[in-house]
């Protein structure tokens, strides 16, 4: 697949049945963002950096604000399921 082929299929997506599952554009990154500032909140000071399981668990919070908007998803509950578990597995290694 090729660039051209990438971005096509990108605007093929995020135009048509996507929109309608994971709702409004605006409302879906304000919420996303809502949650990860409340997870970054004490993380982001100077000499700070976000770890592996942080990342995890942003991607959870990601499918959690998904799952609120938009047409029901299962893939926003199993996903989400799954970025949690591998956030736990990850600071339980570190």
């Amino acid at each position: 697949m090729n660039k051209s082929e990438i971005l096509l299929k990108a605007a093929e997506l995020v135009n048509g049945e996507r929109q309608k599952t994971h709702g409004n554009i605006r409302e879906n990154h304000e919420q996303i963002a809502d949650f990860w500032n409340t997870l970054l909140d004490a993380k982001i000071r100077p000499g700070t950096s976000i770890t592996p399981d942080e990342v995890a668990t942003m991607m959870g919070l990601l499918k959690i604000s998904r799952s609120q908007q938009g047409n029901f998803n299962p893939d926003d509950y199993v996903d989400s399921a799954a970025y949690i578990a591998i956030a736990g597995e990850l600071k339980h290694d570190s």
